[in-house]
């Protein structure tokens, strides 16, 4: 019967590769998931996450800056997908941007569009531009549906390709494991981080949401090096465990700016 499922699932994933495709870079995707369940989880989570955590008040004025620049970067990303009818890849997101009070260098943003931007981060962001590269990046792994096509990988791996509602009732502790890695976020199984491939398609999603929210895309390249100077040849912050090497991501990025540029509106 465990045969039976995963070559089902298998079939399924063929089907649906033929069908799904990542926004503006094109690339065929398996996302064996409702979204709206991954973000109905999202919800959970994130809220038990604020709740552990020393969330800064929107007072803050570094709170205040994130929150500016994560709803001009959401709205742009709303405007674009509305007018090239992919209303279906935000349906169900409510916006939440909160500034976590914590040296860890990291941000991340779960489906739904709910995000936690660390205080650790933002001397290596310096400005707006800067906290835009994160932003971008981050809320780009939500349009790009990376956690929902990386846990359905793992359904398949690790639980022997139970569908999602099977394994909820069956083993609820291990759905909510394998959610939280999906994302980067803590849990008992530890963290199954994003491929380098989920990871540099949102960068260069991520250069065009900040260019069309405004911020100038060559400011993507400045702010990576200044990451790089800080691991200072040492462990990589958490925010870079998977990403390419400094000098491939920078090349990278570098290489797609004149693409990007064309949705720049200063």
């Amino acid at each position: 019967m465990k045969t039976l499922r995963v070559l089902s699932l298998l079939a399924l994933v063929g089907y649906l590769m033929s069908c799904a495709k990542v926004p503006i870079s094109g690339r065929k995707q398996v996302n064996l998931l409702p979204e709206s369940q991954m973000i109905g989880m999202s919800l959970e989570a994130y809220n038990d996450f604020l709740t552990q955590s020393n969330v800064l008040p929107p007072s803050d004025r570094q709170a205040q800056k994130v929150s500016k620049v994560g709803q001009k970067i959401s709205a742009a990303v709303e405007q674009y997908m509305n007018e090239n009818h992919l209303q279906k890849r935000i349906e169900g997101f409510q916006w939440e941007f909160q500034t976590i009070d914590d040296p860890t260098v990291n941000a991340w943003c779960m489906p739904g569009g709910k995000i936690a931007f660390y205080t650790g981060i933002l001397p290596v962001c310096e400005d707006e531009a800067g906290i835009a590269v994160v932003m971008g990046h981050e809320i780009a792994h939500a349009i790009a549906r990376h956690g929902n096509e990386r846990m359905s990988q793992q359904l398949i791996v690790q639980a022997g390709g139970l569908t999602l509602a099977v394994l909820l009732s069956e083993k609820p502790q291990m759905a909510q494991d394998l959610f939280l890695m999906s994302y980067g976020i803590g849990s008992t199984l530890g963290s199954l981080k994003f491929s380098r491939q989920h990871e540099s398609e949102s960068d260069m999603l991520g250069l065009v949401f900040m260019a069309m929210a405004g911020y100038n895309p060559d400011e993507a390249p400045a702010f990576w090096q200044r990451m790089s100077e800080q691991s200072g040849g040492q462990a990589a912050p958490e925010f870079l465990s998977t990403h390419p090497s400094h000098d491939t991501r920078i090349a990278e990025l570098n290489a797609f700016i004149p693409e990007a540029m064309q949705y720049y509106n200063p």
